[in-house]
């Protein structure tokens, strides 16, 4: 990532309030971009976003990007040169209690946000964020390809298979013959502080530590893609700039997965985390495994690596370490703010694994 690059670029960047949107926010602006963040309010008490103070650093606009007409001035009235989509319903359990709201938000909003693009002269990149989730899993060995399958077994899951296929059609129907260019980003199970979202791991975790509970885990044996969520806003990042080279290979889907160790089983997470933290920290096994959710999920980052040079930093261990440092300040009543930034400075001078 260059500083050159992104100081007093114009960002318009929906989901600012979220967790990845909080950490993505607060880089930018360290970067020197001008920055307009979209989104509905946090949707969790604590956030990264009122903790790290997120609104204080960037231009912070609320609404639903179901909105087309505030929407539509938000972003006009900006004038913004990238446009950074990352405002999803982005939970698999809630997506079974509210499918119609999660392909409204995943789905159609991905395409008034696109409708937006359309209708803003100065917009000339767009990276539209969807997931890892989105291929689909016939839970084998080897890590998913951009060029295999969409699809998706539960309504989030293929609501963001269905981003995907909105995204392309802009691209190809609308956006490339203006001149702007579009890709999509394709991740998942991101870790890190200030991550209080229901029913993901991390989350649990450190409320039953903090409450001095036992926590109970589902599926111990799953596997999934582990990363610091700096990890894929790094890749993002890289790809926005790549974007305005004019190079038409750039304008397409990307995955952005971890080195291959770091696929690991929930387990293995979990007791790393009770050594981390210390204290009274335990759990045990959740005989209710709930809702259908895939066991085995690995992504093959080799084209992000080959095309834009992206390359993780932090080991899984490493980004356990950092997260518990994040929360035991936030636990001591520390500002998050200095610790958050300085966390992703620390991670911008970490030479790739």
């Amino acid at each position: 990532m260059s500083t050159d690059f992104w100081s007093g670029r114009r960002v318009f960047l929906t989901g600012h309030t979220g967790f990845k949107g909080g950490w993505t926010a607060l880089w930018l602006a360290q970067k020197g971009a001008v920055v307009r963040g979209y989104a509905l309010d946090p949707a969790t008490q604590p956030s990264l976003f009122i903790e790290a103070k997120v609104g204080s650093i960037v231009e912070d606009i609320r609404g639903d990007i179901r909105d087309s007409a505030r929407l539509n001035e938000a972003m006009t009235s900006f004038a913004p040169e990238i446009v950074l989509h990352m405002a999803a319903q982005p939970l698999v359990r809630y997506s079974y209690v509210d499918p119609i709201g999660t392909y409204e938000t995943n789905v159609i909003g991905t395409a008034r946000v696109l409708e937006a693009v359309r209708k803003t002269e100065s917009v000339r990149a767009v990276v539209s964020v969807t997931t890892d989730k989105c291929y689909e899993n016939h839970e084998t060995l080897r890590g998913y390809k951009e060029t295999d399958a969409l699809g998706g077994y539960d309504p989030y899951s293929s609501s963001k298979a269905c981003a995907e296929i909105v995204s392309a059609a802009y691209r190809q129907s609308y956006l490339a013959e203006r001149g702007i260019a579009l890709a999509t980003a394709r991740a998942g199970n991101v870790i890190g502080g200030g991550d209080w979202s229901e029913d993901r791991l991390i989350p649990d975790l450190i409320q039953g530590f903090l409450a001095h509970k036992t926590v109970k885990i589902r599926r111990p044996r799953a596997i999934r893609p582990w990363q610091h969520v700096l990890e894929p806003v790094m890749g993002y990042l890289q790809l926005a700039e790549k974007l305005l080279s004019k190079d038409e290979k750039y304008a397409s889907a990307f995955n952005f997965g971890p080195a291959e160790e770091d696929a690991q089983p929930v387990q293995w997470i979990v007791e790393r985390m009770v050594s981390l933290w210390g204290e009274d920290a335990q759990w045990e096994l959740d005989a209710d495994e709930g809702v259908h959710e895939a066991r085995y999920l690995k992504l093959d980052a080799s084209k992000a690596r080959t095309e834009l040079g992206w390359q993780p930093k932090l080991s899984l261990e490493k980004a356990l370490e950092w997260l518990v440092e994040w929360y035991k300040a936030w636990q001591s009543g520390a500002d998050l703010q200095p610790l958050t930034l300085e966390q992703i400075a620390r991670y911008e001078g970490l030479a790739t694994r």
